[in-house]
């Protein structure tokens, strides 16, 4: 079936024709766009997966990047941080909130029971912790606040009473169960007041910044006051932590997007010689068009609305069965939240893989197409 057009040139029906064209042997079509499904369910689907991990990980580590850890350097002999190092580092993280505390470890128990914990003597532990049972004061001052690992060994709660090293506590507050990973671990620890530990100096001081770049100009501030002329304190940034961990993940998204395109290149040579067959099948059919004035533009076209079709086809199931498997992956595993799956990047993973499997599937049926308008109407019926 022909169209004529205002000059008297034939057209075709292109879209129509192409559909015909590909109906014609069903089962290979149906092979060739089943191609391109695993192509793009591949690419979309990895793309995805390592999209999750990497936004359930960075969840999980939380603001730790904003975060530095002062602690003395025992290699120059200094064991502990005296209020005036903590003062220096107040004067130094300009902007930032400065925790120092002491910490330590002893036996607590409850009766007949009892289980080691890490000791913490902070002045405001609001600033580090988060209750789930009780309030946390602002000044600490009596009292001791346990983490909910303690407090399920021990079988605490708020107003009953915890031995430390033969000392009594009454219990103010149960820290919330740990969702993240901090500086300091709450779930195995008790905080009591600064004043029960003998002690005088500190531990270590944790700094807060507000982003982690102003994270690491801070740690160079600190180390510009405390270390002029001796490496009086150590410094670990634990934004190099997280950046570790965004390299690591970067990697491994490339290398799923790497075996998704593969899949989906292996799938273009499929269309490209599906496209091959039906022009060399069609050879006669397309001759015969030609002889009638079907201009060349109309036959390279078609052919290529027939891969085209295939492409977006194929590209089509293929999203949709990564956002199923996506929605699986969501209701199957608690750690994965909805903010994680709805996130914009793992939409552009679809749009990216619907988009390569339709231009895989382009570039495949041009050669064939390219080849079926080049020839001649006469060789082309003269070999039919």
């Amino acid at each position: 079936m022909t169209l004529s057009t205002a000059d008297g040139r034939a057209r075709l029906p292109t879209v129509r024709l192409a559909r015909r064209n590909l109906s014609r042997n069903r089962v290979r079509t149906a092979l060739a766009a089943l191609g391109i499904v695993i192509g793009v369910f591949a690419i979309a689907a990895l793309g995805i997966l390592g999209s999750v991990l990497e936004l359930t990980a960075a969840d999980s580590i939380g603001s730790l990047g904003d975060q530095l850890v002062v602690t003395p350097n025992a290699d120059a002999g200094v064991q502990s941080l005296t209020d005036r190092d903590v003062q220096a580092i107040r004067r130094a993280a300009v902007g930032a909130e400065v925790v120092p505390l002491v910490s330590g470890g002893a036996l607590a128990s409850n009766g007949d029971r009892q289980t080691f914990a890490t000791l913490y003597g902070v002045d405001d532990p609001s600033v580090l912790f988060e209750a789930g049972e009780g309030e946390l004061p602002t000044r600490h001052r009596r009292g001791a606040i346990v983490g909910s690992g303690v407090a399920d060994e021990l079988g605490l709660s708020v107003g009953r009473s915890v031995s430390i090293e033969g000392r009594e506590y009454r219990v103010v507050a149960v820290l919330a169960e740990s969702e993240s990973i901090s500086v300091v671990q709450p779930d195995g620890a008790v905080v009591l007041p600064r004043d029960a530990f003998v002690q005088r100096d500190y531990s270590q001081v944790v700094v807060r910044a507000e982003t982690g770049a102003a994270a690491t100009e801070t740690a160079a501030a600190i180390r510009e006051t405390l270390n002029v002329r001796d490496e009086r304190v150590s410094i670990f940034e634990l934004s190099v932590v997280t950046s570790q961990v965004d390299r690591f993940f970067d990697l491994l998204n490339a290398f799923l997007l790497g075996i998704g395109a593969i899949s989906l290149v292996v799938a273009g040579v499929a269309i490209l010689n599906v496209m091959l067959m039906s022009v060399n099948e069609r050879r006669e059919e397309i001759g015969v068009l030609r002889a009638v004035g079907v201009q060349r533009d109309d036959v390279l076209r078609t052919i290529l609305v027939e891969a085209g079709l295939l492409g977006v086809t194929g590209g089509a199931v293929g999203v949709a069965l990564a956002v199923a498997g996506t929605t699986a992956l969501y209701l199957a595993v608690p750690e994965v939240t909805l903010s994680v799956v709805l996130d914009a990047r793992n939409a552009g993973f679809l749009v990216l893989a619907f988009g390569f499997g339709v231009g895989v599937s382009l570039l495949s049926g041009f050669y064939p197409a390219w080849r079926a308008a080049s020839r001649p109407p006469v060789d082309a019926l003269r070999r039919g």
